[in-house]
C-alpha cells in the first residue's frame, strides 16, 4: 500500500479516530483517519511549531500543508479578527480540517485542495505556518520555499518545523537564500523552528 499524507487521493480504508488535546492553553476536539499524518495525536513538531509562532489578532494566516488542521484551528483562535487559509493536496486530509474547524466552532477560516499555494493565488499573507510534507522530496520543499516568499507581504512571516535529521541544515540554507534572513527560533528534540521575514523592500529582487 502506497498511501502516504502527501497522497492526493488516499485509497487506504477509513479508520477514523477522535481526540482532544490542549493547544496554546485552548482544548481542541480533532477526528483523524488512515493516510493522514500524525493521525493519533498532534504530533511534537506541530506542537512546537504552535507554541512558538506569532500571529497578531487581525493576521491573514496560510497553514500550508494543514493535515487535519491542528496549526489552522489554533491560529484562527489566535488570528479572531483576521482569516486563515489552510490547503492540502491530501483530498482526505483536507475533508477532515473542514470538519475540525466546525466541530471546534471556528468560523474565520477556510480549507482549500490542492498543490502548494495554487490554490490560494492572489492572496497576500501576513505568516505562512508549515509542518512541510517532507515524503515529498526536496525539490517540492524548496518550491515551496519560492512560493511563499512571493505570497508573503512585505514584513510577512514564515514559520517552519523540520527535523535535523530530515534536512534541517539545508533548508535552513535554502531560507537564507531566498528570504535573505532566518532565525532558528526553538530548538528541541532534534526538531527546529525556522523563522524567516520578507524583507519590507526586498532590494536583491527588484527588477
Amino acid at each position: 500500500m502506497s498511501d502516504h499524507y502527501y497522497t492526493a487521493r488516499p485509497e487506504a480504508a477509513h479508520d477514523e479516530r477522535r481526540f482532544t488535546a490542549t493547544l496554546r492553553g485552548m482544548e481542541f476536539t480533532f477526528t483523524t483517519d488512515a493516510a493522514v499524518f500524525s493521525r493519533d495525536r498532534v504530533d511534537f513538531g506541530t506542537q512546537l511549531l504552535i507554541e512558538t509562532m506569532e500571529i497578531a489578532p487581525d493576521a491573514v494566516v496560510l497553514d500550508l500543508g494543514c493535515g487535519y488542521g491542528p496549526l489552522g484551528a489554533v491560529a484562527a483562535r489566535l488570528a479572531h479578527r483576521g482569516k486563515v487559509y489552510l490547503v492540502d493536496v491530501n483530498e482526505r486530509a483536507a475533508e477532515l480540517a473542514r470538519r475540525n474547524l466546525a466541530e471546534n466552532g471556528i468560523a474565520n477560516a477556510e480549507v482549500r485542495v490542492g498543490d502548494g499555494l495554487a490554490p490560494v493565488q492572489g492572496i497576500p499573507f501576513h505568516v505562512v505556518l508549515t509542518n512541510p510534507p517532507i515524503r515529498a522530496g526536496k525539490a517540492v520543499l524548496y518550491r515551496l520555499v519560492d512560493e511563499v516568499h512571493q505570497a508573503l507581504v512585505p514584513g510577512g512571516s514564515f514559520w517552519m518545523v523540520i527535523q535535523k535529521k530530515q534536512g534541517a541544515p539545508s533548508m535552513k540554507r535554502r531560507l537564507e537564500e531566498v528570504f535573505g534572513n532566518v532565525i532558528d527560533v526553538a530548538r528541541q528534540a532534534g526538531y527546529h523552528i525556522f523563522r524567516t521575514v520578507k524583507e519590507e523592500e526586498d532590494p536583491v529582487r527588484q527588477p
